[in-house]
């Protein structure tokens, strides 16, 4: 019964739509393990990163000044004195579900190169575009301890209509213009002296697990498709099998007197 059922154009077409369905469950698993692993590269080079020995500046960043991908999250050692009078704020920076900003201060070395300086988070006060000044860094030498940041990408134009001292993104074309910079920045950690009024940004985080959670989840969907594909068989062929049978009984001639 059930191979005859399979036979007829309703089920054919029917077995074609849930076949099409585990099909694309199972690539939908494939592709979030595949992104899992590449999380799990993420995450492996971050944690062997972050847990390197800070190294000068200038041992780590060479080649005219460029990051290499490699050196994103490098723990890294600048000693100089910062550049207030080019400090800025970096908008729409949220934090721990505030909005805010962070302030960017150039730092130069005794070498004369200048470097950019996250030195934290800022909140707002009141709105997105109000005019807020950021702490004034120490003065002095100063020496930071922080971890390598690539630039972020800009349109020149992004900074129109923002108030003085505030900028759209850590880009160059955006920020004040210092001479013999890197194409990148340092996220501060620590620094001595130490510095106040602003927060210290986290440390990123890199999960595979959930990516791992979601190719499991459609595997489990194509499995209820199969299920369900195998029930509503078994079901239909039960019925049309009693159907069957009611039909002989009632078609069996009955003894008569």
């Amino acid at each position: 019964m059930i191979w005859s059922l399979l036979r007829t154009r309703r089920w054919l077409g029917f077995t074609a739509v849930v076949v099409f369905v585990i099909v694309a469950f199972g690539l939908l698993s494939l592709w979030q393990l595949q992104r899992a692993d590449v999380k799990r590269e993420q995450r492996i080079e971050l944690a062997n990163a972050l847990a390197a020995d800070p190294l000068p500046l200038e041992r780590v960043v060479l080649d005219g000044g460029a990051i290499i991908p490699t050196d994103e999250w490098r723990a890294v050692t600048v000693t100089g004195a910062y550049v207030p009078g080019a400090q800025v704020l970096v908008r729409k920076r949220p934090l721990d579900a505030r909005n805010g900003f962070w302030a960017m201060t150039p730092l130069r070395t005794a070498s004369g190169t200048t470097v950019w300086v996250n030195r934290g988070w800022l909140p707002t006060a009141g709105d997105a575009l109000s005019a807020r000044e950021a702490p004034a860094p120490p003065a002095g030498e100063v020496s930071v301890t922080g971890y390598l940041r690539p630039f972020e990408d800009a349109d020149p134009d992004a900074n129109a209509g923002l108030p003085p001292g505030q900028v759209a993104a850590v880009a160059p074309a955006l920020l004040p213009e210092i001479s013999d910079g890197f194409t990148g920045y340092v996220q501060l950690a620590t620094s001595q002296p130490q510095q106040d009024d602003l927060v210290a940004l986290p440390l990123p985080t890199v999960d595979e697990s959930r990516n791992v959670s979601y190719a499991i989840q459609w595997l489990i969907f194509a499995a209820v498709a199969i299920s369900g594909w195998f029930f509503f068989l078994r079901r239909e062929a039960i019925e049309d099998a009693q159907r069957a049978t009611a039909d002989e009984l009632s078609a069996a001639p009955t003894g008569g007197a």
